[in-house]
This record gives structure tokens, sequence and C-alpha cells, in this order.
């Protein structure tokens, strides 16, 4: 016979029922169950959900600096909304390790050169990231969230596309683009605005996001569909900012940015589809979808060879063998080099234009070089010999990258626990962002670091603080197309100062950066065009 263990006398539940009614005679059991509705429950669900984040986050923060306490789940949310970079430089200046907390996410910033360096240089434990949107803009298949070898390999296939010899197939379809945004700048300043100073920061994004398709995506996309894409870019950009809402509601930043995102991404498609038919047929390669295809068919028609029995010579291998890939993977692959390249060059360039106005004695050089290496004719075709043997061009551009760099944090994430320094270690899944303001402008590196001053990289010894010069990152995943976007800059400054003089108009606001994923004046440089003879 099987016991009933829930049996008990009726004497113990006699006594069970006084014990009961001696803990509440005060009433005190009956007016708490009373009074515990869904109300009450919900309440108490909130405080201790309050004190759990509240004790998570100063549990992360140990050490380091950052605020004692944090704004229940949001943190300094609503900060970012409105980013201004005072707030961020103060951060960086609080300690070489500081920290945040927003939303799900704990930040930690890692300012200093040496920590910077520390987080580029460690792939074992941390990996690249981007906030959740992006994830959803640019398609959690996408190239550039793979990590370790795979991402490795991928790396390998398109370092083919930034070789010397690639670039100076790329040269013929920029210059193209700043011809004719060059008359629209003219257009823009004397026929619209009789000659009187307007906001240029908009036009020099639309005219880099144009040059970026031509070198990308050559002919194949059309002036309208350019067009389109460099109006709606800046939906993608705010969509992007580095603290967003993490999901995506209608109408919201990270809505239109998801449309125009999908645009892009269609458009680029229909491009690939045009490249492979154009290169089966044996075109001339004229970007960057032309190169990257003909690799894919000269890796098709080797392995094709070889599967066939046919003797093949080693010479004729190719030098990175890689598979077809897909229209749509083209495509998304051509959207993380827009991506990765629009802002920050847009930025470079407004700064570009604004610091050569207010330093004539520059502009000066830069004009006189630019004429020299031409042999005077300002409308011969720009070459790689040329654009190498601009030695003050290139210090220009090196030192707007440095002095205004575009990229001010390069967002990772923890794959495990990363014991940055002898007394803190990065919890698992936190995102760990190396900035790159104090190594560029650490006086030790650069004397008088504030000041804009390309002489330090011809006399001076700017060239040789290579662990200072963080512009395109480092480590494993530096920028492949850091030469491209130097080089993009020198021809874009060299030819504007051939064709063009401007006058800038300085406000309070010139000096004063603006933060909208990269950075910009805060009066959006106020310029004025006018043609050279």
């Amino acid at each position: 016979m099987v016991a009933n263990g829930s049996f008990v006398s009726p004497t113990a539940d006699a006594q069970i029922a006084q014990n009961i009614g001696q803990l509440d005679s005060s009433g005190l059991v009956s007016t708490l169950l009373n009074n515990f509705n869904g109300w009450t429950f919900l309440l108490t669900a909130f405080l201790v959900l309050v004190a759990y984040d509240q004790f998570n986050y100063i549990w992360s923060k140990g050490s380091i600096e950052g605020p004692a306490f944090k704004a229940p789940f949001i943190g300094p949310f609503l900060e970012s909304v409105n980013p201004k970079f005072s707030k961020y430089y103060e951060k960086w200046m609080s300690g070489p390790l500081s920290c945040v907390s927003v939303f799900h996410k704990f930040v930690v910033i890692a300012s200093t050169r040496d920590m910077a360096r520390k987080v580029f240089n460690s792939p074992t434990f941390v990996k690249p990231c981007v906030v959740d949107a992006a994830y959803k803009l640019l398609r959690p298949e996408n190239w550039v969230f793979l990590d370790g070898k795979a991402h490795v390999d991928y790396r390998k296939g398109l370092n083919g596309l930034f070789t010397r010899q690639a670039l100076q197939i790329y040269l013929p379809g920029q210059e193209e683009v700043y011809n004719a945004y060059f008359k629209r700048f003219l257009r823009i300043s004397q026929e619209e605005n009789k000659g009187k100073p307007v906001p240029f920061m908009p036009e020099f994004r639309e005219l880099m996001c144009a040059v970026s398709c031509r070198t990308f995506v050559g002919h194949y996309i059309s002036d309208d569909a350019m067009k389109k894409i460099a109006d709606d870019y800046y939906l993608i950009t705010a969509a992007l900012e580095l603290v967003n809402f993490p999901i995506i509601l209608p109408f919201t930043k990270s809505w239109y940015g998801k449309k125009a995102a999908d645009m892009v991404l269609v458009e680029f498609t229909k491009c690939a589809a045009k490249s492979k038919v154009r290169m089966a047929a044996g075109g001339k390669k004229e970007c960057i979808l032309d190169c990257w295809v003909a690799s894919m068919l000269e890796s098709e028609a080797y392995r094709d060879k070889v599967a066939s029995g046919v003797k093949v010579d080693d010479n004729e291998k190719p030098t990175m063998l890689i598979r077809m890939f897909t229209d749509f993977e083209i495509s998304m692959t051509l959207f993380t080099f827009l991506f990765a390249s629009q802002d920050a060059t847009s930025s470079a360039a407004t700064w570009l234009f604004q610091i050569m106005a207010d330093r004539p004695e520059f502009l000066d050089r830069v004009r006189e070089e630019n004429l020299r290496v031409r042999g005077g004719d300002r409308n011969a075709p720009a070459t790689m010999d040329m654009l190498e043997s601009m030695t003050y061009t290139r210090a220009v551009v090196k030192e707007v990258l440095r002095y205004r760099p575009p990229v001010l944090m390069v967002p990772y994430v923890a794959k495990k626990s990363f014991p940055i320094s002898d007394t803190y270690t990065v919890p698992k899944g936190s995102m760990v962002i190396p900035t790159t303001w104090l190594a560029l402008h650490d006086n030790e590196a650069y004397p008088n670091a504030d000041s804009y001053d390309p002489e330090r990289w011809i006399s001076g010894d700017a060239e040789k603080q290579v662990k200072n010069w963080l512009v395109f990152g480092t480590g494993t995943h530096y920028c492949l197309g850091q030469t491209y976007a130097q080089l993009n800059l020198m021809l874009m400054i060299g030819k504007a100062s051939m064709m063009m003089d401007w006058k800038h108009q300085i406000t309070d606001k010139s000096e004063e950066i603006k933060v909208f994923a990269t950075i910009f004046p805060m009066d959006d440089c106020l310029l004025s065009f006018t043609e050279r003879p």
C-alpha cells in the first residue's frame, strides 16, 4: 500500500490554523494579501528589474570611470539623440577606460592610443560590431559580420580590388563625377545664390556618394538612381547612430534607413547582373564591380579546365581563387564599401574645402603642384604616377585626416571576457569602443597637435608616428580602402584647386564640431565658388 504524503491528522490541522490566527492577530497578513493586486505585482516586478539593471551596471563598471548610477534601462539614450562632441571629449578625457550603459548594452570606451590599439589588435577577444539596426540594414548574412578565418579568407578575395593597377582603372570615372559636380557648385553659387555663401556640407555628401557609386558600380547605375542614393543616404546614416532604439518601428529613423538601404541593395544587384554579362563578353573593366566579377570568371574558367583534365600552366592560375558570388551577395559587399566610405569621405571633404579656403597659402601650393605634375594642362587626365608624385597634396590630405579624423569611434564586441588591463576585464557581450581622437591629437607624437600643419608630413616626423596613426584602424580589420580613400581626396582637392576659387564665410560655429556619424562644421560650411579662367 502506498502512503499518502499529503495526509495529516485533524489535530495537526487545528494546531496550524491556531498558529496562523496568532500570527495575523494584527491583520497584517490579511491586509497584504487583500491589497496584492495586479498593479502591485507590476510595480514590484518593475522595481526588481530596476534594481537588477542598476546592480548589473555597477558590477560591470568595476573600477573604471563612468557614472556612479544609470538612468533605469535607457541610460544616456536621450543624450545620444543629439550627440555632442564636447560630451564625447569629456568622456575620453575622464580616463583610459570609461563606460556607459544604454538599453541592454554595456559599453566600454578605450580612449588612449595604447588602449585603442589593444582593442584593435585583440581579434581573439573582440570582433567588429555595429548597432542593432545595422544587421537589418546590411543584412545578417553580410560578409562584414564574419569572424576569424572566414573573415580573413573573404578579405583576401577583395584585396585585388585595391591594388595600384586597379586604382588606375577607377580614375576616369572619378574625374568624370568631379567635373560634373564642380560645374554644379559654380551654378549653385553664381546662378542660384548670386555669390552668397550657402551651406555646402549637403553638397559634399552628395558629391562623395556619386563618386563612390561611379567607382564601385561604374555606369551600370543610371544617373537618376545614383542621385536617389545620394539624396537618401543621410537616412541610412541617421539609422546607424552609435546608440539607437533596438527595434525598427514604423516612421522612425531606423525604418526610413531600412527602406533606403533596401533601395541601394536592389540597384546594386541590378548592376552586378549587368557586369557579369559584360565581363563574360570581354568588356573593358571600368569599376570595382568589373574587377571583382572578372576575377570570379577567371577563377571559374581555371577550375573548369582543371576539372576537365586539361593541363594548366602554373602561370595561368589566378592570384586568388574565388567562387562565383550571387548578384545579391555582390550587392551586399558593394553596399558595405559605400557604408564604410560615404560618411567618412564626406566629412574629410567638407573640412578640406573649409580649411583650404581659410588658409589660401596652402591652397596655392596645392594648385601649383597639381598644375606642375600635369605639365600646365589642368585638363590632363589624372594617372597614378601623377597622384603618387604629389608630395604636398598628399600632406594636406593626411593632415586633415589627423586634424579632423572622420572616424572617431570603432565599435567592437567582446566575444569572451577580455582582460584589457591589469585591473579590469571587459565582460563578455559588452561593446568595446576604441577612439582615435586622443592618439591623433597627442602632442608628443604631433607637436602643436591642435593646429593644422601639413608641413609635419614633409619636413617633420609625422610619418614615423605609426602607432598613433589610427585613422584607418590597425590589426586584422584595418580599412581595405585606405589608399583609395586618400588618393580620391587628393584627386578631388587637386582638381578643385585648378578649376575653381572659393571663399568661406567664417561664423562662430565654423570650428565647432557637429557629430553626425562622423564630424562636420557646426554651421555646415558656408562657401561660395567662382570659376578660374
